[in-house]
Protein backbone atom coordinates (compact mmCIF):
# COMPACT_ATOMS: atom_id res chain seq x y z
CA UNK A 1 0.00 0.00 0.00
CA UNK A 2 1.24 3.45 -0.86
CA UNK A 3 2.21 5.51 2.19
CA UNK A 4 0.06 8.54 2.86
CA UNK A 5 1.66 11.90 3.35
CA UNK A 6 1.60 13.17 6.93
CA UNK A 7 -0.13 16.37 5.80
CA UNK A 8 -3.33 14.31 5.44
CA UNK A 9 -5.63 13.62 8.39
CA UNK A 10 -4.31 10.62 10.29
CA UNK A 11 -5.38 8.87 13.45
CA UNK A 12 -3.33 6.76 15.81
CA UNK A 13 -4.50 4.12 18.26
CA UNK A 14 -3.06 4.23 21.78
CA UNK A 15 -3.26 0.62 22.91
CA UNK A 16 -2.35 1.43 26.52
CA UNK A 17 -1.52 -1.26 29.07
CA UNK A 18 -4.28 -3.82 28.79
CA UNK A 19 -7.27 -4.57 26.59
CA UNK A 20 -9.06 -6.59 29.27
CA UNK A 21 -12.32 -4.82 30.19
CA UNK A 22 -12.24 -5.86 33.86
CA UNK A 23 -8.90 -4.06 34.37
CA UNK A 24 -10.05 -0.73 32.94
CA UNK A 25 -11.84 0.59 36.10
CA UNK A 26 -8.82 -0.29 38.22
CA UNK A 27 -6.43 1.47 35.83
CA UNK A 28 -8.71 4.50 35.64
CA UNK A 29 -8.91 5.04 39.40
CA UNK A 30 -5.24 4.21 39.90
CA UNK A 31 -3.99 6.83 37.44
CA UNK A 32 -6.62 9.35 38.46
CA UNK A 33 -5.45 9.07 42.08
CA UNK A 34 -1.80 9.37 41.08
CA UNK A 35 -2.55 12.39 38.89
CA UNK A 36 -4.48 14.20 41.64
CA UNK A 37 -1.72 13.49 44.18
CA UNK A 38 0.87 14.81 41.72
CA UNK A 39 -1.01 18.02 40.96
CA UNK A 40 -2.04 18.77 44.54
CA UNK A 41 1.35 17.89 46.03
CA UNK A 42 3.39 19.95 43.57
CA UNK A 43 0.89 22.81 43.71
CA UNK A 44 1.21 22.93 47.50
CA UNK A 45 4.99 23.09 47.15
CA UNK A 46 4.69 26.06 44.75
CA UNK A 47 2.17 27.89 46.95
CA UNK A 48 4.21 27.28 50.11
CA UNK A 49 7.39 28.64 48.48
CA UNK A 50 5.72 31.71 46.98
CA UNK A 51 3.84 32.57 50.19
CA UNK A 52 6.85 32.29 52.56
CA UNK A 53 9.46 35.02 52.14
CA UNK A 54 12.03 32.89 53.98
CA UNK A 55 11.96 30.48 51.03
CA UNK A 56 12.71 33.11 48.40
CA UNK A 57 16.21 31.75 47.82
CA UNK A 58 17.72 30.02 44.74
CA UNK A 59 17.24 26.44 45.97
CA UNK A 60 13.47 26.86 46.43
CA UNK A 61 13.13 28.99 43.31
CA UNK A 62 14.46 26.05 41.29
CA UNK A 63 12.27 23.64 43.26
CA UNK A 64 9.12 25.61 42.45
CA UNK A 65 10.02 25.48 38.75
CA UNK A 66 10.62 21.73 39.00
CA UNK A 67 7.20 21.28 40.63
CA UNK A 68 5.58 23.31 37.85
CA UNK A 69 7.39 21.18 35.26
CA UNK A 70 6.14 17.98 36.94
CA UNK A 71 2.53 19.22 36.89
CA UNK A 72 2.77 20.10 33.21
CA UNK A 73 4.48 16.80 32.35
CA UNK A 74 1.76 14.62 33.86
CA UNK A 75 -1.02 16.87 32.55
CA UNK A 76 0.33 16.33 29.05
CA UNK A 77 -0.30 12.58 29.10
CA UNK A 78 -2.53 11.42 31.99
CA UNK A 79 -5.85 13.24 31.23
CA UNK A 80 -5.89 11.89 27.67
CA UNK A 81 -5.12 8.40 28.95
CA UNK A 82 -7.96 8.66 31.50
CA UNK A 83 -10.37 9.83 28.79
CA UNK A 84 -9.39 6.89 26.57
CA UNK A 85 -9.95 4.42 29.41
CA UNK A 86 -13.29 5.93 30.40
CA UNK A 87 -14.71 6.15 26.88
CA UNK A 88 -13.02 2.97 25.61
CA UNK A 89 -11.93 5.03 22.62
CA UNK A 90 -8.22 4.67 21.98
CA UNK A 91 -8.13 6.98 18.97
CA UNK A 92 -5.90 10.07 19.05
CA UNK A 93 -5.72 12.42 16.10
CA UNK A 94 -2.47 13.08 14.28
CA UNK A 95 -2.33 16.74 15.39
CA UNK A 96 -3.09 15.86 19.01
CA UNK A 97 -0.45 13.12 18.97
CA UNK A 98 2.26 15.44 17.65
CA UNK A 99 1.25 18.13 20.16
CA UNK A 100 1.33 15.67 23.05
CA UNK A 101 4.71 14.36 21.98
CA UNK A 102 6.07 17.90 21.63
CA UNK A 103 5.02 19.01 25.11
CA UNK A 104 6.15 15.77 26.73
CA UNK A 105 9.65 16.20 25.28
CA UNK A 106 9.62 19.86 26.35
CA UNK A 107 8.70 19.33 30.01
CA UNK A 108 10.78 16.16 30.41
CA UNK A 109 13.82 18.01 29.07
CA UNK A 110 13.06 21.07 31.21
CA UNK A 111 12.94 18.92 34.35
CA UNK A 112 16.22 17.28 33.34
CA UNK A 113 17.95 20.65 32.98
CA UNK A 114 16.49 21.87 36.29
CA UNK A 115 18.00 18.91 38.13
CA UNK A 116 21.42 19.88 36.73
CA UNK A 117 20.89 23.52 37.72
CA UNK A 118 19.88 22.46 41.24
CA UNK A 119 23.03 20.33 41.49
CA UNK A 120 25.12 23.38 40.59
CA UNK A 121 23.28 25.37 43.27
CA UNK A 122 24.16 22.76 45.91
CA UNK A 123 27.75 22.69 44.64
CA UNK A 124 28.14 26.45 45.15
CA UNK A 125 26.37 26.33 48.54
CA UNK A 126 28.66 23.62 49.95
CA UNK A 127 31.95 24.21 48.13
CA UNK A 128 31.83 28.04 48.06
CA UNK A 129 29.54 29.05 50.95
CA UNK A 130 31.12 32.48 51.48
CA UNK A 131 30.49 33.47 47.85
CA UNK A 132 27.08 31.82 47.53
CA UNK A 133 24.96 34.97 47.61
CA UNK A 134 27.28 36.67 45.12
CA UNK A 135 27.43 33.77 42.65
CA UNK A 136 23.80 32.64 42.90
CA UNK A 137 22.31 36.10 42.46
CA UNK A 138 18.69 36.46 41.25
CA UNK A 139 19.79 37.45 37.75
CA UNK A 140 21.83 34.26 37.29
CA UNK A 141 19.04 32.08 38.70
CA UNK A 142 16.46 33.49 36.30
CA UNK A 143 18.95 33.23 33.44
CA UNK A 144 19.66 29.53 34.12
CA UNK A 145 15.95 28.71 34.25
CA UNK A 146 15.34 30.72 31.07
CA UNK A 147 18.20 29.00 29.20
CA UNK A 148 16.91 25.59 30.35
CA UNK A 149 13.45 26.47 29.06
CA UNK A 150 14.75 27.73 25.71
CA UNK A 151 16.90 24.63 25.16
CA UNK A 152 13.93 22.40 25.99
CA UNK A 153 11.66 24.27 23.57
CA UNK A 154 14.23 24.08 20.77
CA UNK A 155 14.77 20.38 21.36
CA UNK A 156 11.04 19.60 21.34
CA UNK A 157 10.52 21.66 18.19
CA UNK A 158 13.41 19.89 16.45
CA UNK A 159 12.03 16.44 17.25
CA UNK A 160 8.49 17.44 16.23
CA UNK A 161 9.64 18.90 12.91
CA UNK A 162 11.61 15.74 12.20
CA UNK A 163 8.45 13.67 12.77
CA UNK A 164 6.38 15.95 10.53
CA UNK A 165 8.54 15.01 7.55
CA UNK A 166 7.62 11.32 7.90
CA UNK A 167 4.91 9.45 6.01
CA UNK A 168 2.71 6.82 7.62
CA UNK A 169 0.91 3.74 6.34
CA UNK A 170 -2.21 2.05 7.69
CA UNK A 171 -0.61 0.30 10.69
CA UNK A 172 -0.92 3.15 13.16
CA UNK A 173 -1.22 1.29 16.48
CA UNK A 174 1.00 2.68 19.22
CA UNK A 175 1.61 0.05 21.94
CA UNK A 176 1.93 2.77 24.56
CA UNK A 177 -0.30 5.00 26.70
CA UNK A 178 0.89 8.23 25.06
CA UNK A 179 2.57 9.36 21.85
CA UNK A 180 6.16 8.56 22.72
CA UNK A 181 8.69 9.79 20.17
CA UNK A 182 10.39 6.48 19.44
CA UNK A 183 7.08 4.62 19.11
CA UNK A 184 5.73 7.14 16.61
CA UNK A 185 8.91 7.07 14.52
CA UNK A 186 8.79 3.26 14.32
CA UNK A 187 5.36 3.45 12.65
CA UNK A 188 6.63 5.52 9.72
CA UNK A 189 6.81 4.08 6.21
CA UNK A 190 9.43 6.55 5.01
CA UNK A 191 13.14 6.63 5.85
CA UNK A 192 13.60 7.12 9.61
CA UNK A 193 17.41 7.16 9.66
CA UNK A 194 17.64 11.00 10.01
CA UNK A 195 15.15 10.84 12.89
CA UNK A 196 17.09 8.10 14.66
CA UNK A 197 20.33 10.01 14.15
CA UNK A 198 18.85 13.16 15.67
CA UNK A 199 17.35 11.18 18.56
CA UNK A 200 20.65 9.51 19.44
CA UNK A 201 22.63 12.74 19.07
CA UNK A 202 20.25 14.78 21.23
CA UNK A 203 20.04 11.98 23.81
CA UNK A 204 23.80 12.06 24.23
CA UNK A 205 24.05 15.85 24.16
CA UNK A 206 21.03 16.77 26.30
CA UNK A 207 20.90 13.63 28.43
CA UNK A 208 24.51 12.78 29.20
CA UNK A 209 25.50 16.47 29.42
CA UNK A 210 23.30 17.38 32.43
CA UNK A 211 24.02 14.02 34.05
CA UNK A 212 27.77 14.63 33.72
CA UNK A 213 27.31 18.06 35.31
CA UNK A 214 25.36 16.50 38.19
CA UNK A 215 28.01 13.82 38.76
CA UNK A 216 30.82 16.41 38.66
CA UNK A 217 28.99 18.63 41.15
CA UNK A 218 28.43 15.79 43.57
CA UNK A 219 32.04 14.61 43.29
CA UNK A 220 33.11 18.08 44.42
CA UNK A 221 30.40 18.11 47.10
CA UNK A 222 31.50 14.75 48.52
CA UNK A 223 35.15 15.84 48.61
CA UNK A 224 34.18 19.06 50.42
CA UNK A 225 32.01 17.18 52.93
CA UNK A 226 34.83 14.72 53.64
CA UNK A 227 37.11 17.66 54.42
CA UNK A 228 34.78 18.83 57.21
CA UNK A 229 36.18 17.78 60.59
CA UNK A 230 33.02 17.50 62.72
CA UNK A 231 30.44 14.79 62.20
CA UNK A 232 27.64 17.28 62.84
CA UNK A 233 28.98 19.56 60.12
CA UNK A 234 29.15 16.67 57.67
CA UNK A 235 25.57 15.67 58.44
CA UNK A 236 24.31 19.24 58.08
CA UNK A 237 26.10 19.70 54.75
CA UNK A 238 24.84 16.38 53.38
CA UNK A 239 21.26 17.00 54.53
CA UNK A 240 21.05 20.12 52.35
CA UNK A 241 21.43 18.03 49.19
CA UNK A 242 19.89 14.71 50.31
CA UNK A 243 16.45 15.49 48.83
CA UNK A 244 17.89 16.57 45.50
CA UNK A 245 20.13 13.51 45.36
CA UNK A 246 17.10 11.28 46.01
CA UNK A 247 15.12 12.92 43.19
CA UNK A 248 18.08 12.68 40.78
CA UNK A 249 18.59 9.00 41.60
CA UNK A 250 14.89 8.24 41.14
CA UNK A 251 14.67 10.16 37.85
CA UNK A 252 17.74 8.73 36.14
CA UNK A 253 17.38 5.19 37.50
CA UNK A 254 13.82 4.95 36.15
CA UNK A 255 14.86 6.32 32.75
CA UNK A 256 17.77 3.86 32.55
CA UNK A 257 15.37 1.12 33.58
CA UNK A 258 13.07 2.01 30.68
CA UNK A 259 15.84 1.84 28.09
CA UNK A 260 17.42 -1.31 29.50
CA UNK A 261 13.99 -2.93 29.64
CA UNK A 262 13.29 -2.01 26.02
CA UNK A 263 16.74 -3.20 24.92
CA UNK A 264 16.55 -6.58 26.66
CA UNK A 265 12.89 -7.55 26.20
CA UNK A 266 12.17 -5.76 22.89
CA UNK A 267 8.59 -5.40 24.16
CA UNK A 268 6.80 -2.11 23.70
CA UNK A 269 4.27 -3.00 26.40
CA UNK A 270 6.96 -3.57 29.03
CA UNK A 271 8.62 -0.34 27.92
CA UNK A 272 5.32 1.49 28.36
CA UNK A 273 4.88 0.07 31.84
CA UNK A 274 8.42 1.10 32.76
CA UNK A 275 7.81 4.61 31.36
CA UNK A 276 5.14 5.12 34.02
CA UNK A 277 7.94 5.30 36.58
CA UNK A 278 9.58 8.47 35.27
CA UNK A 279 6.52 10.09 33.66
CA UNK A 280 3.94 9.55 36.45
CA UNK A 281 5.47 8.01 39.59
CA UNK A 282 8.54 10.27 39.85
CA UNK A 283 6.57 13.57 39.60
CA UNK A 284 4.17 12.18 42.22
CA UNK A 285 6.95 11.30 44.67
CA UNK A 286 8.96 14.52 44.31
CA UNK A 287 6.75 16.61 46.67
CA UNK A 288 6.96 13.91 49.34
CA UNK A 289 10.74 13.65 49.04
CA UNK A 290 11.24 17.40 49.41
CA UNK A 291 8.60 17.98 52.09
CA UNK A 292 9.39 15.01 54.34
CA UNK A 293 13.13 15.74 54.47
CA UNK A 294 12.93 19.53 54.57
CA UNK A 295 11.95 21.38 57.75
CA UNK A 296 11.58 24.70 55.92
CA UNK A 297 9.07 23.25 53.45
CA UNK A 298 7.10 21.54 56.24
CA UNK A 299 7.01 24.79 58.24
CA UNK A 300 5.86 26.76 55.19
CA UNK A 301 3.17 24.18 54.40
CA UNK A 302 1.84 24.37 57.95
CA UNK A 303 1.69 28.16 57.75
CA UNK A 304 -0.05 28.08 54.39
CA UNK A 305 -2.59 25.41 55.36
Amino acid sequence: MEPRNCSQVLEFLLLGFSREPELQPFLFWLFLSMYLITVIGNLLIILAITSDTHLHIPMYFFLSNLSLSDICLTTTIVPKMLANIQTQNKVISYDTCITQMNFFILFAGFGNFLLAVMAYDRFVAICHPLHYTVIMNPRLCVLMVLVSCILSVLHSLLQSLMVLRLSFCTDLEIPHYFCELNQVVQLACSDTFPNELVMYFTSVLLGVGPLAGILYSYCKIVSSICAISSAQGKYKAFSTCASHLSVVSLFYCTILGVYFSAATTHSSHSSGAASVMYSVVTPMLNPFIYSLKNKDIKRALKRYL
